[in-house]
């Protein structure tokens, strides 16, 4: 066995545990108007209410905010953003530490290559929530094996489908009429007759919006 699928397989066993509990609950509508930012998708509250919430936001939004501070900020809103806990995204940067590159690019890269985030960026679901518990349930297939793992770590070639199960077709081809306006990434295909994808290959930071500093993130970590 080659040593970099041992190594992603010990990656994403590592990950396991963590996938099973970890996961954002909460006000959504709130957490992205702390930050300013869509973190879950589109949201009229940001529209209408362009400030943070609470009875002093308006005020608020015009506080100077320390380095410190905003570093955090720019970390929360990449783990919101991808719906990880703490304890898991110090893995993610670990793991992208221990890599040879750009630590903040692997960073993004390995949260964006989570099961749950491409079974999204595939059109199964119209935010991750939807996508990750689509995941959970047991309605997708990666390389034809059934995987409800929301965190494991895809590989280039890998070939994601929805499962046979007469309920993950219905799911499936639900979700694909609520995210038929958005497109698919380049480095992505996707059928929608058939409702398979497949993993053209890596995704380079310059495809990747993720509304973050990453690099702030990098230097919080660093410190």
């Amino acid at each position: 066995m080659d040593v970099a699928p041992r190594r992603l397989a010990a990656f994403n066993f590592s990950f396991y545990f963590f996938s099973i509990m970890a996961r954002q609950t909460g006000p959504t509508d709130r957490i992205s108007r702390r930050y300013g930012v869509p973190l879950f998708g589109p949201s009229k509250a940001l529209e209408r209410r362009p400030y943070p919430p609470g009875q002093h936001g308006a005020r608020g939004a015009r506080r100077k905010h320390s380095d410190y501070s905003i570093a955090l900020g720019e970390k929360q809103k990449l783990r919101l953003q991808y719906g990880v806990m703490e304890k898991q995204f110090r893995r993610y940067f670990a793991e992208a530490q221990r890599r040879r590159g750009i630590t903040g690019d692997i960073l993004v890269q390995l949260l964006e290559t989570r099961l749950d985030n491409v079974v999204y960026r595939l059109g199964l679901g119209n935010t991750r929530r939807a996508a990750r518990q689509f995941v959970n349930h047991g309605h997708v297939l990666v390389n034809g094996r059934r995987v409800d793992i929301p965190s494991y770590c895809v590989k280039a070639g890998d070939k994601i489908e929805v499962a046979a199960a007469q309920r993950s077709q219905q799911l499936g081809l639900r979700a694909v009429d609520l995210t038929t306006a958005r497109p698919v990434l380049d480095w992505l295909t996707f059928d929608s007759e058939s409702l398979s994808g497949t993993v053209d290959r890596f995704p380079e930071a310059d495809e990747i919006d993720t509304m973050v500093n990453v690099q702030l993130v990098v230097e919080l970590y660093s410190r």
